[in-house]
This record gives C-alpha cells, sequence and structure tokens, in this order.
C-alpha cells in the first residue's frame, strides 16, 4: 500500500476563517481550566462536536517538515536538542542547497503532503538568511505546495521579504504559559515570540504557533498556553501541539512522560477554542501508539507531520501513517485557501 492512495478522491474546499476574538469573548485561564476537568468521555464528545461544525468529516492536511539548517542556535530551549549549549550529539550544519530542499519537497508531494515547512536553527536571521530563504520559499511554492517557514525571531521587513517569495505560514510556538516561559528558555523573552508573531500578521502570512506538553509544566500551565493562543488576535491557522520528545543531554531528558489522556485533552480542549484552526498532531507521535493517536483525531486533531523525521528527531514513517490513516477512515485532502494568499 503506497502513500499516493491516500488521494483516491480529491476534494477540494474553503476552510473558515479564523474568528477574531472579541473582549467579551477571550478565554480565561479559569474557563479553559474548567474545559480541561470535565470527564473525558464528555469532553472528547464536546471537541468532536465542535470539529463537526468546521471541518468534512476524514478530513487530515498532511505536512512535511525539513530541518534546512540544523544545529548550532545559541538560543537555551531546554527541550531542544539543537542547542550549542547542550551536548546531543546534534552537529551544526550549513543552509541546504537549493536543488536539495527542491528534492525534498518533491518527494514529501509524491508522499501526499500539502504543506512543506523548512526549519532553520537561528535565534534570528540576518538579512542574508532570509534573502537566503526567500529563494527556498519561492522553489517550493513552485511545486504547488503550501510553505511553511520556521526561522526564529523576525524582524518587519523579514516576515514582508517573506510574504513577498511566497511564504504562506510561519511557524513560532509559544511552548508553554508565560509564567512557565522562563523555566524552559531565559535567552528570550515571551514578549519576543509575541512580538515576531504581530510582525508575522502584519506581513499578511498565516500563523502556525502552538506549543509542547511534558516539559515538567503544572495544569495550569497547560491551560495558560491555550488562553494565549485562543486570544490571540485572530488565534492561529494552525496549532500544532507536541508532546515532549526527551532527547539525552537536554535539560529536560528526564522530564516525566505525559500521561496519553492528558495529552488527548490538550488536544481537545485546542479544539474546542479556536475551532477553525488546524490543529496538528505533532512531534512525539512516534511513542504514542495507534490508539493514542486515534484519541487524538477523535479530539479534533485534523493534521499531522508526515515523514520519517521532525527536524532531527524521529516520525513515524509514510508506510505506518498511510495504514493507520486508511483504517480510521481518514482521507488526505488538498486545500484550497482563497484567503490571505494561501494558495494550494
Amino acid at each position: 500500500m503506497g502513500a499516493n492512495d491516500l488521494q483516491q478522491a480529491i476534494t477540494l474546499h474553503r476552510p473558515a476563517k479564523p474568528v477574531a476574538a472579541k473582549a467579551t469573548d477571550r478565554w480565561s485561564v479559569k474557563a479553559v481550566q474548567a474545559l480541561f476537568d470535565k470527564p473525558f468521555m464528555a469532553l472528547l464528545f464536546e471537541a468532536q462536536t465542535v470539529h463537526r461544525q468546521h471541518f468534512p468529516a476524514g478530513d487530515i492536511e498532511l505536512a512535511t517538515l525539513l530541518s534546512v539548517k540544523t544545529g548550532g542556535c545559541p538560543e537555551n530551549c531546554g527541550y531542544c536538542p539543537q542547542s550549542a549549549e547542550f551536548d546531543t550529539g546534534v552537529k551544526a550544519q550549513k543552509l541546504m542547497e537549493v536543488e536539495e530542499v527542491v528534492r525534498a519537497a518533491q518527494a514529501a508531494k509524491d508522499a501526499g503532503a500539502t504543506r512543506f515547512c523548512m526549519g532553520a536553527a537561528w535565534r534570528a536571521p540576518k538579512d542574508r538568511d532570509v534573502e537566503k530563504v526567500a529563494v527556498l520559499v519561492e522553489a517550493v511554492k513552485g511545486l504547488g505546495m503550501q510553505t511553511c517557514a520556521t526561522l526564529g525571531m523576525l524582524e518587519p521587513h523579514h516576515a514582508h521579504q517573506l510574504k513577498a517569495a511566497g511564504l504562506d505560514y510561519y511557524n513560532h510556538n509559544l511552548d508553554t504559559a508565560p509564567e512557565y516561559y522562563t523555566d524552559v528558555v531565559d535567552t528570550r523573552t515571551y514578549q519576543d515570540r509575541l512580538d515576531t508573531l504581530a510582525h508575522v500578521r502584519s506581513a499578511g502570512i498565516s500563523v502556525c504557533c502552538g506549543g509542547i506538553v511534558g516539559m515538567g509544566e503544572a495544569p495550569v500551565h497547560r491551560a495558560g498556553l491555550i488562553a494565549q493562543l485562543a486570544n490571540l488576535n485572530p488565534y492561529p491557522e494552525s496549532v500544532p501541539i507536541n508532546s515532549l520528545v526527551r532527547v539525552p543531554g537536554t535539560p529536560l531528558a528526564d522530564s516525566e512522560p505525559v500521561d496519553p489522556f492528558d495529552f488527548v485533552r490538550m488536544i481537545a480542549v485546542a479544539r474546542i477554542t479556536m475551532p477553525t484552526a488546524r490543529v496538528r498532531l505533532s512531534a512525539g507521535r512516534q511513542q504514542m501508539g495507534d490508539a493514542v493517536q486515534a484519541l487524538c483525531f477523535m479530539a479534533g486533531a485534523n493534521s499531522i507531520f508526515y515523514g520519517d523525521k521532525l527536524l532531527v528527531t524521529g516520525n513515524p514513517d509514510v508506510e505506518a501513517d498511510t495504514v493507520l490513516l486508511r483504517k480510521l477512515g481518514l482521507d488526505a485532502r488538498q486545500v484550497q485557501e482563497q484567503e490571505k494568499g494561501c494558495a494550494a
């Protein structure tokens, strides 16, 4: 069974636009926590009900992530094997050549992916770096794929330059709640993250922004992260929810694994509070198993990173994903996004 078998019936549909938050509609941490505290089955039922109101049954987006510039990052994010401060065996590499990236993007497209994300381990790219990435964006866009990039903190002119090159999405995760953020990283501030998101929005690029579960945070911090995301105006078009991949050599390598049901709750609450977003089941899928992933899809996840690697950590392979999606009756669909310049 091949990955292309997923493409039997290609359906074009226009997803609903993210809803701009009104002052009276803001999610408090207390209100989000109340969702987390619901009985598990009731929460899943509510999340699936919300999901069905905004997306076709069985719809799932396949995205592929490629590290185009690996290692050597000066940040000290406690979860990241690409930090220059930690001895994780990841060696710093130069930015990949255009031809290499195009080959990887074409392979991803051939395997069924519709969005291609390029990640570079920078704190903040320089002008010359953005110029080179813009060329990569143009090349991948030429294949007919949606483009996404995650390059660190951006200045306003960088965001506009990437938009001009055809960038559809920019990924910049908040990681966790603001009050827990300095327990994870102290080489930048939470406001730095929010500023980059504002620059991306101002340039007309759609936002991909989520967080990580399993970094030693308390339940209130998970509620705080969701509240931050849901109260962005508008909330992100894509919300990746990651389960910490514990990498030896990083400060968080010995963190307690996340209870699978708690992770499913995270997906469900993200779906309820951000009903029109693509909620992406991201890092950590390799450790979840099919049953937990199925619960995540039931809870409203409708996007996955597809391929054998997530930056520098493992991911379920394409064939395994193909089999699982078929078992669950989920279909990979081409998504035509006409707003904000996001063309499939």
